[in-house]
C-alpha cells in the first residue's frame, strides 16, 4: 500500500455522501446498471440499490472500469424493499418519470436525505416506484428524441444534486459514520482479506493509519487456533466490475 494510494482512499471516503443513493428499478442491460454504478462513484454514493429484473441479470464486465469495487450495491426482489430501506434512512425518492406532477429536475432541492429512482429504458419505473415517489423528475427535452439513455439521464441528474451539495458545504467534511469509514477503508486497502473475513465471519484483523496489518502473524496464528474475534457480518452484494 503506497501513501499515495491510502492518501486517495482517505480522501474519497472523506467525501462520500451517506444520504444520498440511487435506486436502479429493473435496470436490465447489465452495461446501463455499471454506468450508473460509475456515475454514483463519481458523485459520492457509498451504497446504491439494484431492484433485480424477472430475468436477471447477465455477467458483464466494463462501463464501470472497477466502480464496483467501491461502490457497495444492495440487491433487492422488489421496488417496496428497496424503499423500504431507504426510508429507513429518511430519504426521500425522487423519481425520474414523465408524468402530469413531473418537474424539472433543477427545481427541486436535493441537499436532504435524497434516493435518485431510475427505471429501465424501455419500461421505465414500475408501478410501485411511481406511486411510491415523492416527485417524479425529468430532463426538459427540446429535440426530436423523447428520451434519453438511462445512464445518460441519471449523469445530468447527478450533476446537479453534485453541484447543490457542493454549494451546501456537503463535501467539506467528513460525513461517514467512523466505524463504516474504518470498515470500508479496510475493505479497500485488504479486499482478499475482507472477503476471508466475511466468509468465515471473523473481525477485520488491526490495520494502522498506514493501511498496514498490525502484527499480521499473530492474527493468522489466532485464526489457525480458533481464538480470533468473529463477527456476523451484513455485507451488500457487489455487483458490476
Amino acid at each position: 500500500m503506497t501513501p499515495q494510494r491510502i492518501a486517495k482512499f482517505h480522501q474519497v471516503l472523506a467525501r462520500r455522501q451517506p444520504d444520498l443513493t440511487l435506486i436502479a428499478d429493473q435496470v436490465n442491460k447489465p452495461q446501463n446498471l455499471s454506468a450508473l454504478i460509475r456515475t454514483a462513484d463519481a458523485v459520492g454514493m457509498p451504497e446504491v440499490h439494484a431492484v433485480v429484473p424477472a430475468e436477471g441479470y447477465r455477467d458483464y464486465r466494463g462501463t464501470a472500469r472497477g466502480s464496483g469495487s467501491w461502490v457497495d450495491v444492495n440487491s433487492h426482489p422488489d421496488f417496496v424493499s428497496a424503499a423500504a430501506r431507504v426510508r429507513a434512512q429518511g430519504m426521500r425518492i425522487y423519481a425520474a418519470h414523465f408524468s402530469g406532477r413531473a418537474r424539472d429536475f433543477r427545481e427541486l432541492d436535493y441537499t436532504g436525505p435524497t434516493a435518485i429512482l431510475m427505471g429501465a429504458e424501455m419500461r421505465g419505473v414500475s408501478d410501485e416506484g411511481a406511486a411510491m415517489a415523492d416527485a417524479h423528475i425529468l430532463v426538459p427535452m427540446v429535440g426530436m428524441v423523447g428520451s434519453l439513455n438511462v445512464s445518460v439521464a441519471a449523469g445530468i441528474i447527478l450533476a446537479e444534486v453534485q453541484r447543490q451539495r457542493q454549494q451546501a458545504g456537503l463535501y467539506e467534511h467528513c460525513r461517514l459514520e467512523a466505524s463504516r469509514y474504518q470498515d470500508t477503508l479496510f475493505r479497500w486497502c485488504h479486499p482478499g482479506l475482507a472477503d476471508y473475513c466475511h466468509r468465515h465471519h471473523l473481525d477485520y484483523p488491526p490495520m494502522d493509519e498506514t493501511g498496514q496489518l498490525v502484527a499480521p502473524a499473530q492474527w493468522h496464528q489466532s485464526v489457525r487456533e480458533g481464538r480470533a474475534p468473529r463477527r456476523c457480518f451484513k455485507r451488500p452484494v457487489t455487483m458490476g466490475d
